[in-house]
């Protein structure tokens, strides 16, 4: 059984302040509505410098990231999302429409430059290529999420949406899967429903 670990021996064990650990992890949220100060285009372009620094199989660096800003393009987001989801993209200042490219391999040459040939091993699965794509853009999304978080803003995941639809409307003629749609800004007016308990090590790990 593992014994419970206060948040001062968490603080003891890190290599960054706390100030930074509390931003990150501790007092992190998902943001469910957003203030109307507008993300600057740099801001944006940071966030993908720091994700692309995720690891990934073989640095295959599948994910795909579709900035939805215009207000004509962000409705027609809005049109493929739950319900409740909708009024919460329309007002964020940036949402990101996370794709996965299963077509990732035809980047060998830049991404893999010692072993370029592996592009080979790839070629004729396009099941196994969208399965690696999947669940390695999975892997950088949660990068993403702490990018976002280290610029200072705040992120609001959703996957309440029609895949289809939303790969209709933006990733149509490319071999691009939308898995994830994520609202991005500082918080607005109720930002944040009541945290909810977290799963204690006892459950959620073991050592063998």
């Amino acid at each position: 059984m593992n014994s419970p670990t206060s948040l001062a021996t968490i603080d003891d064990t890190l290599a960054i302040d706390s100030d930074s650990t509390q931003r990150l992890f501790l007092d992190a949220r998902t943001a469910n509505s957003f203030s109307s100060k507008p993300v600057p285009a740099d801001t944006l372009a940071a966030i993908y410098e720091l994700t692309k620094m995720s690891p990934t199989m073989m640095n295959n660096q599948p994910l795909r990231i579709t900035w939805v800003q215009s207000p004509e393009a962000r409705e027609r987001l809005a049109s493929h999302l739950a319900e409740g989801n909708q009024e919460k993209t329309r007002s964020a200042p940036a949402v990101a429409v996370l794709s996965y490219d299963s077509d990732w391999h035809e980047h060998f040459p830049t991404f893999f430059p010692p072993a370029p040939e592996r592009k080979a091993m790839f070629d004729g699965d396009r099941n196994t290529r969208a399965e690696i794509g999947k669940n390695n853009a999975w892997l950088q999304s949660g990068i993403f999420i702490m990018a976002v978080r280290a610029v200072g803003l705040h992120a609001g995941p959703m996957g309440g949406f029609d895949a289809a639809g939303v790969d209709a409307e933006f990733n149509a003629g490319t071999a691009h899967r939308a898995f994830m749609v994520v609202n991005v800004g500082e918080p607005g007016e109720n930002a944040w429903f009541p945290r909810l308990p977290r799963l204690s090590a006892d459950i959620a790990v073991r050592t063998i």
